[in-house]
C-alpha cells in the first residue's frame, strides 16, 4: 500500500501530482524542492518537508537500483465528480486521464487613481485580466475543453479609488485530446494579445507553463482486472468505464509500470471542499475492488510468466 503524501494537488506548490512525478523521473528533485508557496514565495516545498521532518533518506525513485520500481500500480479514488451517482453506478472502470495544462499570467499596468484618470490614460490590468478570463471561457467552450481560473491575486495595497499596477490569475486548461488543449492555448494567447491593447494606453502580460499533463492511457490488462473484479462484486449495469477529468498519480506511474484506477461515487460529485463524502458502503465496494484487482492482475501475470 502506497500513500503520494506531497504535492498531489498543487493546491499550494503549483505543480500537480508532485511525489509521484518525481519517483517516474519526469519531475527533477531540485525542481519539486524549489516550489514555491503561492502566498508566501518565502516558503520552499523543501523547507516545509524539512519543517515537518518529512524530508525522508530514501530515494524517491523507480530506478531499482537506489529506489522502490512497481510491479503495477492501482489507485482507488472518488469520482470528483458527478456522472456514477447521476448514473446509480458503483464502480468506475478508468480508462486513462485527460490532458490537462496550469498557466500562469501577470497583467502589469500603472496605478492611478479612479476618479482623476480618465479612461483613455488608464492602463488597467485587472479590466484586462477580467476579458482575458471571459475570452479563455468561450475558446474553451468551442472546442468542448475546460478552461478555468482558481486563484486571482490583487496587490495588497488595492483600495476602492485605485487601479491596480498589477494582478495574476491562473488557467486550467483540459481535454481529452492534447492537440485541443494546445490549439485552445494558442487561441487563448493570441485573444489576450488582443484584449492587452484594447483600453486606454493598454497593458503588458507575461506568462509561464506550471503544470503540463499529456492525456493518458492506462494499462488494458489492469483495466481488464478492474473490470472482473467490478462485475464479480456489483454485476452488469453497476459499473461502467470512464474517463478520468482529474489528474491522479496514476498519470505518473503509467509512465513506468502498468497502471490504472478505480473510481467509486461521491455525493454530489463535491471534491476539494468539506462536504466531500463518500458512503461507507462505497468505500467498502471500491476498498474490496481494489483487492480483488490486483488478485485478478497477479493471477494474470503468474499465468504470463509460466507460459514465458
Amino acid at each position: 500500500m502506497l500513500g503520494w503524501l506531497i504535492g498531489q494537488k498543487g493546491a499550494r506548490f503549483p505543480k500537480s501530482m508532485t511525489s509521484s512525478g518525481v519517483w517516474a523521473g519526469d519531475i527533477p528533485l531540485q525542481e519539486a524542492w524549489d516550489l514555491r508557496d503561492i502566498h508566501n514565495p518565502n516558503i520552499t516545498l523543501k523547507s516545509e518537508l524539512e519543517r515537518h521532518n518529512y524530508l525522508g533518506e530514501i530515494a524517491c525513485s523507480y530506478d531499482s537500483a537506489y529506489g522502490y520500481p512497481l510491479s503495477a500500480h492501482f489507485e482507488l479514488h472518488i469520482e470528483q465528480g458527478p456522472i456514477l451517482e447521476h448514473t446509480n453506478r458503483s464502480i468506475g472502470v478508468v480508462q486513462g486521464s485527460q490532458a490537462y495544462r496550469w498557466l500562469s499570467f501577470t497583467i502589469s499596468g500603472r496605478d492611478a487613481h479612479t476618479g482623476t484618470t480618465p479612461l483613455s490614460a488608464r492602463r488597467d490590468p485587472l479590466l484586462a485580466a477580467s476579458r482575458m478570463i471571459a475570452s479563455s471561457n468561450e475558446i474553451a467552450q468551442r472546442y468542448g475543453a475546460l478552461a478555468s481560473t482558481g486563484i486571482f491575486k490583487i496587490p495588497s495595497n488595492a483600495s476602492t479609488n485605485t487601479i491596480a499596477s498589477e494582478v495574476t490569475f491562473t488557467l486550467d486548461i483540459r481535454h481529452p485530446d492534447d492537440t485541443v488543449v494546445d490549439t485552445v492555448q494558442a487561441e487563448c494567447l493570441e485573444s489576450f494579445n488582443k484584449i492587452a491593447a484594447q483600453d486606454g494606453k493598454g497593458v503588458s502580460f507575461a506568462w509561464q507553463i506550471d503544470t503540463d499533463s499529456a492525456a493518458v492511457r492506462f494499462d488494458e490488462n489492469c483495466i481488464n482486472a478492474v473490470r472482473a473484479a467490478a462485475h464479480n462484486l456489483v454485476g452488469p449495469g453497476k459499473y461502467m468505464d470512464i474517463t478520468s477529468g482529474a489528474g491522479h498519480d496514476g498519470v505518473y506511474t503509467s509512465r513506468r509500470c502498468p497502471t490504472t484506477m478505480i473510481f467509486v461515487p461521491c455525493r454530489d460529485g463535491v471534491s476539494h471542499n468539506p462536504e466531500e463524502y463518500c458512503s461507507l458502503e462505497d468505500c467498502a465496494i471500491g476498498t474490496q475492488a481494489l483487492l480483488e484487482a490486483v488478485v485478478y492482475y497477479d493471477r494474470f501475470r503468474m499465468k504470463q510468466e509460466g507460459e514465458s
